[in-house]
């Protein structure tokens, strides 16, 4: 990429903005973030009153504590993001690889009490950061280097999209374990 210039986004990362927007369609994204915690933490629940708390349910896949783990990740990645953007002139945000950064992390073996506080920690000063924020700073934006232009509006309603489609994942899981 050549200073000034945009990356160019290929077919599938676009498709995949498309399903995190559609993930929320209508609804505030704000209120689909704040719903976040209690679906969390039922979902956590019901996984540790079934055993299968760090249980994958295929090779591949992770269990319902590394998904929780994930999910701390893309909050902390956002953290920095939404304020990167509000912070400067369209700056670079960068990907990462989220299964190197599982691993290193080990979040099989993590308590998910802890996992659970930070991540609802890092989401109550988001959700308090948006609600203070002008339609002004909601509008400006970074480059993502594998989305391109994206702005702190579109980074807030990816983040209720991705909140959805890991629920719903942890809700395959254990239906999978269930059936084992």
């Amino acid at each position: 990429m050549s200073i000034g210039s945009e990356p160019t986004v290929s077919p599938a990362r676009a498709a995949y903005r498309r399903e995190l927007f559609d993930l929320v369609g209508a609804d505030d994204p704000d209120e689909v973030q704040a719903g976040t915690p209690a679906e969390l933490r039922r979902r956590v629940a019901a996984a540790s009153d079934d055993g299968v708390l760090r249980t994958r349910p295929e090779a591949g896949e992770w269990s319902v504590v590394e998904l929780v783990g994930h999910m701390l990740d893309a909050e902390i990645y956002s953290s920095a993001r939404y304020r990167w953007v509000l912070g400067h002139e369209a700056p670079a945000l960068e990907g990462y690889d989220q299964d190197l950064i599982a691993e290193a992390s080990a979040y099989s073996e993590a308590d998910p009490e802890m996992l659970l506080a930070a991540w609802e920690g890092l989401r109550r000063v988001n959700l308090e950061l948006w609600a203070r924020s002008t339609l002004e700073q909601r509008a400006r934006h970074g480059i993502h280097l594998e989305s391109g232009r994206s702005t702190y509006e579109v980074l807030f309603i990816e983040m209720a999209g991705h909140d959805r489609e890991h629920l719903a994942q942890m809700d395959r899981t254990l239906g999978a374990l269930r059936t084992h």
